[in-house]
């Protein structure tokens, strides 16, 4: 039977006011307007039917939503509708919800929608295949995949959703993606706060920008401002560097990173590594600080270099990179080790600058003890300045330089306090495929003092002498050879009349003590370490079950009010997921048999 909407009208005002009399509290679903009105009672058993006309859609109103639809099934006892084609409904004035389907409970005030669902609000937009809208705890939730749309903070899809109106806060589970022009976030567990644009990210979890990868399993990140921060596992990957460390900062709008506790940056192209427990990257400026432990590790194939200082500033573009350390700095190898106040080493031509502080006076002890050194097997060597050249194709030594005040040691390991010692203006020497220092040219003002020894190293005497300079070869660290040029004096003396006094040249200074033996060693002189603690973020909450007690409480309150026929489904809780009713029947079934 089909009755035009002027009856209904008068059908539906004696009904609001017959429900209006005795339940203010609980608002009746109301028709202010309808087409038509029919009763299909074989398939729709105590329901209205309502159609709309060529004017206008059907409007049903409860509480605080209208709601529109082409066609509506009105369950008067159950207050339940079933709302089809290009169905509308808003809730206030703040939250809009499209679909092609619409199922809502005025008793339990949930709500479900299926078919191209839209619901907005004036902070972003939510849209998916099916979702439930929770009147009652302002929540809408989706399962089956979803998008949010949120202005310049970009969209964001998921299998799993969750909007928290009052709270303007988004939970996102499994496969999620945020998109917008400046980068993309992947995680698995993302909270995202719409007004703000603050997002939170659990799990392992992605920020690709043009100009950088960030990886974390626990960060934070402001789609607005472009900035955030990353701990547990955190690592930032640029175009030739990635750094790493327990908790980084980052400006994407700068490409900039700070770094802190336990730092690793590597140089993918010149395969170099740099340590420390604090740092910062500057991408566009191609440039590394860092502290705390500073640490550069240059890796080479069979035998890296390390240096350490309390600084080190790595900059330049990968082909021209140069490392300088600052500050009682120290180098170690395993055929090499050497300390200064500062180096700088430039990787595109291998020179390595062993640097002396500046002094009022060449000749005060703490000038003499902080001038640059330098081991190599059983040799020590000082000066002013030490230049370093290695071949920067083979990585291997190739030769040094020592400028003023040149000293080369060695002990003459067969005598208890017997030195072999040659200075002069400047040092020039070679290293052998091995990077074993080879050969040594001492130029200008040269003086030396040698152990001579025959065959079976036998003590001949000790040789010292004056020349305008000396040529050495050198063997297993040993002297094997040596040949003085423009010599001024010398004299070979045996050891017993050799006067004491002599035996050291002016500016001795063995200093085996301070040689770095392992890389631990670099680190010996340096003060205790104490790490800031960092505080970070808050452990990963899991969302609480949507369909909860309290909800399912409501549902279960308003089936057994509407008194459905056993073989019916009751309407309030028919679209509960398969693994909640079962949850609940095991509950139900539990409670039976235990009267609890």
């Amino acid at each position: 039977m089909r009755i035009p909407y002027r009856f209904y009208i008068l059908t539906a005002i004696c009904l609001t006011i017959s429900f209006g009399l005795g339940a203010q509290e609980k608002k009746v679903i109301e028709i202010p307007y309808s087409g038509f009105l029919t009763y299909d009672e074989e398939n729709y058993p105590g329901a209205k039917i309502f159609t709309r006309d060529d004017s206008q859609q059907v409007h049903i109103v409860h509480g605080s939503i209208d709601l529109w639809c082409d066609k509506a099934i009105h369950y008067d006892t159950e207050k339940f509708i079933e709302a089809y084609g290009n169905v509308k409904m808003i809730e206030g004035d703040t939250i809009t919800m499209t679909s092609k389907y619409i199922e809502y409970s005025g008793k339990s005030l949930l709500a479900y929608a299926s078919g191209e669902v839209v619901l907005k609000d004036p902070n972003s937009t939510v849209t998916s295949d099916t979702l439930y809208f929770d009147r009652a705890k302002q929540q809408a939730y989706y399962r089956t995949g979803g998008k949010v749309v949120k202005d310049s903070s970009g969209t964001i899809t998921s299998r799993i959703g969750r909007y928290y109106m009052n709270q303007k806060k988004y939970q996102f589970v499994t496969d999620v993606v945020l998109v917008n022009e400046e980068a993309t976030v992947k995680s698995n567990f993302f909270d995202f706060y719409s007004d703000t644009g603050h997002a939170y990210l659990y799990g392992p979890s992605t920020i690709t920008t043009k100009e950088s990868v960030t990886y974390c399993e626990k960060g934070f990140y402001d789609t607005k401002t472009k900035i955030g921060y990353a701990i547990k596992k955190a690592r930032i990957d640029y175009d030739n560097r990635t750094v790493e460390g327990d908790s980084l900062y980052f400006d994407n709008t700068k490409s900039f990173a700070s770094a802190t506790n336990n730092i690793t940056v590597t140089d993918t192209v010149n395969n170099s590594i740099i340590k420390g427990h604090y740092a910062e990257v500057f991408k566009e400026k191609d440039s590394v600080f860092i502290t705390k432990r500073a640490l550069a590790i240059s890796v080479q194939e069979k035998d890296s270099i390390y240096i350490h200082g309390d600084t080190l500033m790595v900059t330049g573009k990968p082909e021209k990179r140069i490392t300088r350390a600052f500050r009682n700095v120290k180098i170690y190898k395993s055929d090499l080790s050497g300390k200064a106040d500062s180096i700088h080493f430039n990787q595109q031509t291998g020179l390595m600058q062993l640097i002396n502080i500046s002094r009022s006076g060449t000749n005060d002890a703490f000038s003499t003890k902080r001038k640059p050194i330098l081991w190599n097997i059983e040799n020590q060597m000082t000066g002013d300045t030490i230049h370093l050249i290695s071949n920067t194709k083979t990585e291997k030594l190739d030769s040094l330089i020592v400028f003023n005040n040149a000293f080369i040691i060695s002990k003459d390991t067969l005598s208890d306090d017997g030195y072999n010692q040659i200075k002069g203006l400047r040092l020039v020497g070679l290293f052998n495929e091995e990077n074993t220092l080879h050969q040594v040219n001492i130029n200008k003002n040269a003086e030396s003092i040698f152990y001579t020894r025959n065959e079976k190293q036998e003590l001949i005497g000790i040789d010292k002498a004056k020349s305008g300079s000396i040529y050495m070869l050198f063997s297993e660290g040993d002297i094997e050879e040596y040949t003085r040029l423009n010599q001024i004096d010398g004299s070979l003396f045996p050891e017993s009349k050799y006067p004491e006094r002599d035996k050291r040249l002016k500016d001795f200074d063995w200093r085996e003590e301070e040689r770095p033996k392992s890389v631990d060693d670099l680190f010996k002189d340096d003060p205790p370490l104490n790490l800031p603690k960092i505080k970070g973020l808050d452990d990963y909450v899991p969302q609480e079950d949507f369909f909860d007690d309290a909800m399912l409480e409501r549902m279960e309150k308003a089936d057994s009010e509407a008194k459905t026929k056993e073989d019916e489904d009751p309407k309030a809780s028919r679209r509960l997921p398969q693994h909640v009713k079962d949850q609940q029947k095991a509950k139900d079934s539990l409670k039976n048999k235990t009267g609890k």
